[in-house]
């Protein structure tokens, strides 16, 4: 029974779904006008593992992860590149969806962009006004009333009195109350007309937080199951949403999402990463220096709640344990389905219904690995297919063993070293054999003797 932690009711839950036949869950996604991060690389891996367990658990899911392609950093990055919102915005979703392809992230079922559902949010923000949460401000800004929604805070656990002595408040010209939030955006002169929308209230964009109540409520429906995200999202942002969508139902106690999931922080070397500090990594800077399939093991290997510390030593640690598991498969081919009577898979089915404790499912993994290498080669399929639940392992065991680091020697001048040590062991040459295979473990090659030759892997 599969339960996870609700960081609306502040403890784990058993998972009912509304409709057993129809699990629908949300998450927020990227703004696109730059490459993504290691954190945007956590909430990606995260929930296509999420959903992949919620799959192999039996429940037909519909999977939507949004793009916000329009707000400030947007049209200020535009603008300095003298290029369209459109032509930025492509460009860099084309980019986050290879970075997503080269981590195993599959592609949810919808990705809406915000820019397409316009209509909907104003559709929203109208519903707002007319049950009294929304008000034209003094700079024609369209604002939510919070004092007026009795259950903001709820998610957070942030009172109003709290936030009023000035925790994360935006302050801004003609608000009735500075814990208002803006719904809508009146246009400025010195934005460009692609950032603009006609409107009741007057040309203008949307806020932030109404493109999720309303792409959501489009395509999941007013009332679902799940809707996850970053744990920087928990407030405001998703506080926001909650309040926007159960008052665009009149406030009278419809609930909009049953389940709410947060992935913990990414830190980079015990800190918090951000440009300032000059630890802030893209996916793509990282992949040049180690495989897509290292970064997702590392990535999973942590409880999802858990911060995450990036460093080059755990990245590294994640190689070397990668590596035993590819080890254990050696010599497996084809695929494999989940024996889920064997005791392997039903302590790791188990782990993953205890809120998707992957780090447990992992040990389960290792176990297996561990059992292989005893002789148990029967449980090759085993390993491989359970791993497969997690996204891992289904690649040919030597092509991963032998997949070259950006930085490391490529596999033609390792064949030709292995080839010159085999001449050298012929003619008797012992030194010179164990000089190559000493040049060989330094650089990270670990060679293998056996009786149908020597095979080679990276260390």
């Amino acid at each position: 029974m599969l339960k996870l932690y609700n960081t609306l009711a502040r403890e784990k839950q058993t998972f009912v779904p509304i409709d057993p036949a129809h699990v629908r869950m949300y998450v927020c996604g990227m703004t696109v006008y730059d490459y993504c991060h290691l954190g945007h690389a956590r909430v990606m891996v995260v929930f296509d593992m999420v959903a992949r367990w919620l799959r192999a658990s039996g429940y037909p899911l519909t999977y939507v992860r949004n793009i916000t392609d329009i707000d400030d950093k947007i049209i200020r990055r535009a603008q300095e590149n003298g290029e369209s919102l459109r032509q930025l915005t492509d460009r860099f979703i084309a980019a986050m969806n290879e970075d997503a392809a080269a981590l195993g992230v599959l592609p949810p079922d919808a990705e809406p962009r915000a820019t397409e559902y316009v209509a909907q949010m104003q559709t929203m923000i109208g519903a707002l006004e007319k049950n009294g949460y929304a008000y034209v401000a003094a700079n024609h800004d369209v604002c939510y009333s919070v004092r007026k929604f009795h259950g903001y805070g709820k998610l957070s656990g942030k009172s109003l009195e709290d936030l009023r002595a000035g925790e994360r408040v935006d302050v801004a010209a003609g608000k009735q109350d500075p814990l208002d939030f803006v719904l809508w955006k009146h246009a400025r002169d010195d934005e460009p007309a692609d950032a603009r929308w006609e409107a009741p209230w007057g040309a203008g964009r949307p806020g932030w937080h109404i493109e999720c109540s309303a792409m959501a409520s489009e395509l999941l429906g007013q009332h679902f199951d799940i809707h996850g995200g970053g744990q920087d999202l928990q407030f405001p942002h998703h506080e926001n949403e909650i309040a926007q969508s159960e008052g665009a139902q009149g406030g009278s106690g419809g609930q909009f999402v049953n389940y709410w999931m947060h992935n913990g922080f990414v830190r980079v070397d015990d800190e918090k990463m951000s440009k300032s500090l000059g630890n802030f990594f893209t996916i793509r800077e990282v992949l040049k220096k180690y495989d897509a399939e290292v970064v997702r093991f590392f990535i999973l290997r942590a409880h999802y709640r858990s911060p995450l510390n990036y460093s080059d030593a755990h990245l590294d640690d994640a190689r070397q344990a990668l590596t035993r598991l590819y080890t254990a498969l050696k010599g497996a081919s084809g695929a494999a389905n989940v024996d889920w009577n064997e005791a392997h898979a039903q302590r790791f089915k188990a782990a993953l219904d205890d809120d998707f404790n992957t780090a447990e499912a992992m040990a389960e993994l290792f176990n297996l690995a561990a059992a292989i290498n005893r002789g148990e080669t029967a449980l090759t399929g085993q390993l491989k297919a359970l791993g497969g639940v997690l996204g891992l392992l289904q690649r040919d065991a030597q092509t991963f063993l032998q997949a070259a680091p950006g930085d490391g020697l490529d596999n033609a001048a390792i064949e030709a070293k292995v080839g010159a040590r085999a001449t050298a062991k012929k003619a008797r040459n012992f030194a010179e054999a164990d000089r190559i295979r000493d040049e060989l473990k330094a650089a990270g090659i670990v060679l293998e003797d056996g009786p149908q030759g020597t095979t080679w892997r990276r260390g």
